[in-house]
């Protein structure tokens, strides 16, 4: 049910001031910030209907009024209005992607930590691997003698990297043997094909070799297990025990956030864009008084990651929800960029 054009300003003069202040607002207050077009009578009766309707509530008989979680979701998807990003913001998210030849992990793990500092809440980002994930090359990077880098490059731009030591001397036709060997037999093959009886039967085609060569195989089984789990950074732990209302949950939902199954489970089971859960619309009790903000990042029309916010339910929606969009739209140019580029 819509509500008509008095009743909505009203519930946004509620919600709006609970974000704010966290406090109950009485009539007399939402009459003056609806500068006195609407009389305190009249905004009384509508809080009563708003009441009834559930979309409010009084948590003292003496005290005005705070939104429900029907009316937080209502006033999400009716009535709030987003609030651009100011440029000096802008600007310095822009330089966290201004790199000429960026990993991606590191951008990730930058941009979550700088989501926590920029809102104040809990920040969260993760690679989600799909059954299209696949790897795009392999590297492998004499250091020493006796030592490689082996760079695992996926296609959704996520790069893992080992170093292996061998015992036999890396000449560049052996580096360039393997590497050609190693690419030939995994290069555009799903990560969940890449199973240890897939690198076994390839270890078997090396023959007299096989013992040589194993230490890199398995560096770059390890790797691809590494990757079909999926990347996952948290930040701003500590920020939410600045909100007292999750003061007395704080033990629950830490563990709950602390869970990296679960997060990866919470996250990956929606496949919206963009999507927001209030309160008691969260699947999990530890989040009952939380809100959750997601929006995923993407390569084309593949849904390779997402990040977002977890904070009290009186977050600043409009304002927070522009920063998670921002920051997921970058990421996916970034990507795309990468990939384009040849990474």
């Amino acid at each position: 049910m819509e509500l008509d054009p008095r009743k909505s300003r009203i519930l946004r003069c509620v919600v709006e001031s609970y974000i704010r202040t966290g406090e109950p607002i009485g009539s007399k207050m939402i009459a003056a910030m609806l500068e006195d077009t609407v009389s305190s009578a009249t905004v009384r009766n509508d809080l009563a209907y708003l009441g009834e309707q559930g979309y409010i509530e009084q948590p003292h008989t003496s005290a005005g009024r705070i939104p429900t979680h029907r009316g937080l979701r209502y006033y999400l998807d009716h009535l709030m209005v987003p609030q651009p990003l100011e440029e000096a913001t802008r600007s310095e998210i822009d330089a966290l992607f201004n790199y000429c030849d960026p990993d991606p992990d590191r951008v990730l793990e930058g941009a979550t930590k700088m989501l926590a500092r920029e809102t104040g809440c809990f920040a969260i980002s993760t690679t989600i691997s799909r059954q299209s994930l696949f790897v795009k090359r392999i590297e492998i990077i004499p250091a020493t003698a006796h030592t490689v880098v082996i760079l695992l490059l996926c296609s959704n731009g996520m790069v893992k990297n080992k170093v292996c030591r061998v015992n036999f001397n890396l000449t560049p036709n052996v580096v360039d043997f393997f590497q050609n060997f190693a690419n030939g037999r995994l290069a555009g093959r799903s990560l969940n094909e890449i199973t240890a009886q897939y690198i076994n039967s390839m270890a078997f085609t090396l023959g007299e070799h096989t013992d040589i060569f194993a230490p890199l195989l398995a560096a770059i089984y390890e790797l691809c297990r590494e990757a079909c789990e999926g990347a996952l950074y948290r930040s701003g732990t500590g920020n939410l025990l600045e909100h007292p209302e999750l003061r007395n949950v704080a033990d629950r939902l830490y563990r709950l956030l602390d869970s990296r199954e679960e997060m990866l489970r919470i996250i990956g089971s929606r496949e919206n864009d963009l999507f927001v859960s209030v309160g008691r619309e969260n699947a999990r009790s530890e989040m009952e008084n939380s809100s959750m903000i997601v929006a995923r990042y993407r390569i084309g029309e593949d849904s390779i990651g997402a990040l977002g916010l977890v904070g009290p339910v009186r977050m600043d929606y409009a304002r927070f929800i522009p920063h998670v969009e921002y920051f997921a739209g970058m990421l996916s140019q970034m990507l795309s960029d990468t990939l384009n580029n040849g990474l």
